[in-house]
């Protein structure tokens, strides 16, 4: 079911005023969707018109990217997988980086099952450590959110034997399955518990069997799963003695209940565990079993197990010792343990502290044979990389000055470099730098200069990198390249055709800018015109918001199908635009990323409104009447408060699986930069939109899907019985059983943006006056 108001033309009561003024202004002109069209009929001598078609239901403009490269550990080049020319299924295939020279490592006819017409289809694969044996991952489905749950097969490589795992298992029920050290037996998890099979008589051993729907071992909920990205939860030893993992208990953690009314005659339910802000999560431990099975011993980590979060495990560099971290559940601490896996004792290594929330750490390497490991740390204001020594928990700086590491790439030890991305001169762009495990200082760019955004998969030993690069004008192409000289050896994935389709593009370039908030603060923005742009007349205006912190909208790179669609409404007479308020996913230190704690929606838009009164008077050609912003999941929660809080300055906006009212997103990701409960209701409520929803005056399209397990469609129906109740009219589109993306069903895609197009057309009228 969708509510739509029942007569869209009719100028909305609560903007009589303006809309008025609109209206007797242009009386004697066409219709927007007149003007829009018209406009667009004219491209044909400056460039190609796009189409919604042409973007989202042709080839015209779909980039072609790498195949996930797999770097050799013994340096003699990476693998592929690739379509087999003799038969049908995928070959795994080697390339030698510098010479280009090819090898077929395991054919697809080898990945064919007895009495099989076709090859396993690969999903996923892991080597054996001495690359005698292949695991393959195959036959997928989703768990949660991603497809973690499958089928795994073994090949022996000298034999050609292939064998399916898990005994007696039903279809696609295994998850996480990987090799021990020795490539002798293989672990997984399957039903919640954790086994072991041996590969030379293929027996299963049990090494818990408590698993059930509330006791979860080595692996995780939806929430840990979704926000924390914990998924495979389990680790084994480096002698393949042991296996490390985690157990959930989630009983007590209230389950969230979705229906689904169109799959068949009668509806069905799903259900799952979900806390929400305030609810009880789900208790978790650590513990450590032999891996020929026996009693596990747990770590005995302080704290409530309810009210922490064990965020990170892995070995220490031995096969004695375990580095767990734990958040508290405010999140504004994360201490790293050193566990003996032997005993359960633990002690303190090092913590992170702040005022607001602590970062977890990725991708610890430990170095020196076990003595120290790496360390991400903002303590100096920016995100820099620290040596850590494993006895004393005392931090050496790696990588300094005022700008953060935003990404490791590779640490090569026996190099002694870290690879890591940064951009120390503007945060709309990504480069490749590289700096001296010694803590010396020493700092390189191996990145040209060529402004835009660089991304790398460097070989083990730093002697090579696939290079993608894109930028605001140009479409990613993919390169090998040798470092540390940066020396382009080929081309891997060429995108020109497409490239050339988009420079024929009718459009005007891309500007960046910069523009300040009330209290001086600079913010990025970036601005597209229209293609007939003509300084002396003023045009309607759209911005394009995230505004969380797990987003940058404002950014020197390729933005795909949604900067199409911009450009198409620039070539339709709009102007569209983009500001990356405080607080979002912008490498420019720590201040700037904690700035918004507790003030999601408010300091957030205010800065999305103070934005817009700059770029007013900086710029005449903005027509302050014709004022529209829209975003998706985070955006569309700005979206909402830009409406509800500065009404008088947009007249209309579009949300998409917006969070209303934020105490009914969950644990781990609202508790993060809103407070805990009861202590930070208060701003709960001020930060909700749905708080402000009665100040509504523009016109608001509200869009959701009905299978949305991550944003609930249950906040955008809260927000719709506060809009009926305050007498507010608006459009209203719910999509049956899609989830966060509103993306899954043919034509899905194409049908929302047609409507969001229809919407910009009605509300915003087009074209310079």
């Amino acid at each position: 079911m969708f509510i739509r108001s029942m007569l869209q033309a009719i100028v909305r009561v609560a903007a009589v005023s303006a809309v008025g003024l609109t209206v007797a202004a242009c009386s004697s002109q066409p219709s927007s969707s007149q003007q829009a069209t018209a406009t667009a009929s004219n491209l044909s001598k400056s460039g190609t018109a796009l189409t919604l078609a042409s973007i989202y239901d042709s080839d015209t403009y779909q980039v072609k990217s790498a195949t996930p490269v797999r770097w050799l550990a013994d340096g003699s080049g990476y693998t592929l997988l690739e379509d087999s020319q003799q038969g049908k299924g995928q070959d795994i295939v080697r390339y030698h980086p510098q010479s280009n020279a090819r090898t077929v490592l395991v054919s697809a006819a080898q990945l064919t099952p007895k009495g099989a017409d076709q090859a396993l289809k690969i999903a996923d694969y892991q080597w054996s450590a001495d690359d005698s044996k292949l695991l393959i991952f195959t036959n997928t489905k989703r768990s949660w959110r991603t497809h973690t749950l499958g089928d795994y097969w073994v090949l022996f490589r000298d034999s050609g034997r292939l064998l399916q795992l898990g005994g007696d298992a039903p279809a696609s029920s295994l998850q996480f399955a990987k090799f021990d050290p020795q490539g002798q037996r293989v672990a997984y998890v399957m039903h919640n518990n954790i086994y072991v099979q041996q590969l030379d008589d293929l027996s299963i051993k049990a090494l818990t069997d408590d698993g059930s729907d509330s006791i979860v071992n080595g692996t995780f909920d939806w929430v840990n799963e979704e926000e924390f990205f914990l998924r495979d939860g389990f680790r084994w030893s480096d002698d393949g003695q042991q296996i490390a993992y985690w157990q959930l208990d989630t009983a007590g953690t209230p389950l969230f209940t979705m229906i689904n009314n169109t799959d068949q005659l009668y509806p069905t339910l799903k259900q799952f565990p979900y806390p929400k802000v305030g609810e009880t999560n789900a208790a978790m431990r650590i513990g450590v079993v032999a891996a020929n099975g026996g009693d596990t011993t747990w770590m005995k980590i302080p704290g409530d197990a309810r009210q922490h979060y064990l965020v990170r495990m892995q070995w220490a560099g031995n096969s004695e010792q375990l580095l767990i971290q734990q958040l508290t559940r405010k999140q504004d601490v994360n201490v790293a343990f050193l566990a003996d896996a032997n005993s359960g004792e633990v002690h303190t290594l090092l913590s992170e502290k702040t005022d607001s929330w602590a970062e977890y750490v990725d991708d610890v390497m430990f170095l020196d044979n076990g003595k120290r490991f790496t360390w991400l740390s903002e303590r100096s204001g920016y995100r820099h990389l620290y040596s850590v020594d494993k006895d004393s928990g005392r931090l050496s700086a790696i990588t300094r000055g005022n700008w953060d590491v935003v990404e490791v790439s590779r640490i090569d030890e026996a190099g002694g470099w870290v690879y890591f991305i940064a951009s120390p001169e503007s945060p709309l762009q990504r480069y490749l730098f590289r700096a001296s495990l010694d803590g010396s200082g020493k700092l390189e760019r191996l990145t040209p200069d060529q402004p835009g955004t660089h991304s790398y998969s460097v070989a083990q030993d730093g002697a090579y990198a696939l290079h993608t690069y894109s930028a605001i004008d140009k479409v990613p192409q993919v390169d090998m390249v040798s470092l540390p000289e940066h020396r382009r050896l080929r081309r891997v994935v060429n995108n020109d055709k497409v490239q050339q389709a988009v420079d024929a593009i009718a459009k005007q370039p891309v500007e960046f800018f910069q523009v300040a908030a009330r209290d001086g603060l600079q913010l990025d923005g970036m601005l597209m015109k229209p293609v007939d742009f003509d300084p002396n007349k003023q045009y309607p205006i759209l911005f394009y918001v995230y505004g969380e912190p797990w987003g940058q909208t404002v950014a020197d790179k390729w933005g795909g199908s949604t900067q199409l669609w911009h450009t198409m409404l620039t070539q339709q007479g709009y102007i569209v635009a983009s500001i990356d308020n405080r607080g979002t996913k912008s490498p420019r230190g720590f201040d700037w990323r904690r700035s918004i704690y507790k003030n999601l929606g408010v300091v957030t838009v205010r800065d999305q409104f103070d934005a817009l009164q700059a770029m007013r008077e900086r710029w005449s050609f903005i027509d302050s009447n014709r004022v529209g912003i829209w975003g998706h999941s985070g955006g569309g929660s700005q979206t909402l408060n830009a409406l509800f809080r500065y009404p008088d300055s947009y007249n209309m906006g579009m949300a998409l699986a917006p969070v209303p009212d934020l105490t009914l997103y969950d644990t781990i990701y609202q508790e993060r930069y809103s407070g805990l409960l009861p202590e930070s209701a208060d701003r709960y409520r001020e930060t909700s939109a749905i708080t402000h929803a009665e100040n509504l005056q523009g016109d608001l399209l509200l869009v959701h899907g009905t299978g949305d397990d991550n944003v609930h469609f249950q906040g955008s129906e809260r927000l719709v019985n506060k809009l009926i109740e305050a007498g507010k009219q608006f459009d209203f589109f719910a999509y049956p059983n899609r989830s966060h993306g509103i993306y899954e069903g043919k034509g899905t895609t194409l049908h929302l943006r047609t409507m969001m197009t229809d919407f910009v057309h009605q509300h915003l009228p087009a074209g310079g006056r």
